[in-house]
């Protein structure tokens, strides 16, 4: 199974083999024995922007000890950057006590905006890096 994320397909007869690019966009057709071809119309698509920068690993594992107190997770259940707030069991309130927890921990203040946002481990120590340094600039 394939997925171009983006991208359109056509199918449409075409007598010779052609990959043709132009501006950017870029068209392939197939011919099989003659009969019929397969044809890919690949348009370029505005890609978002995500900024990452990596959080101390200390910064990740103070937040995984938040979560972890939170949610009343049982040490041998794995909490990494990666893991997801609902797969971990949290609700909407339940994140709010764990930014909640978070501010405590790093003496800090999360705007809504930023809250709404923060939906993994990894995201919540992003965010935490990002506002301790604005806070010690």
């Amino acid at each position: 199974m394939a997925s171009i994320a983006g991208s359109s397909i056509s199918m449409q007869p075409r007598h010779t083999l052609a990959t043709t690019r132009v501006f950017g966009l870029k068209l392939v057709s197939f011919m099989n024995q003659g009969r019929s071809s397969l044809s890919f119309r690949l348009h370029p698509m505005p890609a978002r922007l995500r900024i990452s920068c990596a959080a101390k690993p200390e910064t990740v594992d103070k937040v995984c000890e938040v979560v972890r107190k939170q949610l009343a997770i049982a040490k041998d259940k794995p909490v990494t950057g990666e893991s997801k707030f609902a797969d971990l069991g949290a609700d909407s309130l339940d994140t709010v006590e764990i930014v909640m927890g978070l501010e405590e921990e790093f003496g800090i203040t999360v705007e809504e905006d930023n809250a709404q946002s923060i939906t993994t481990v990894q995201d919540a120590a992003d965010l935490i890096e990002k506002l301790c340094s604005e806070k010690g600039a």
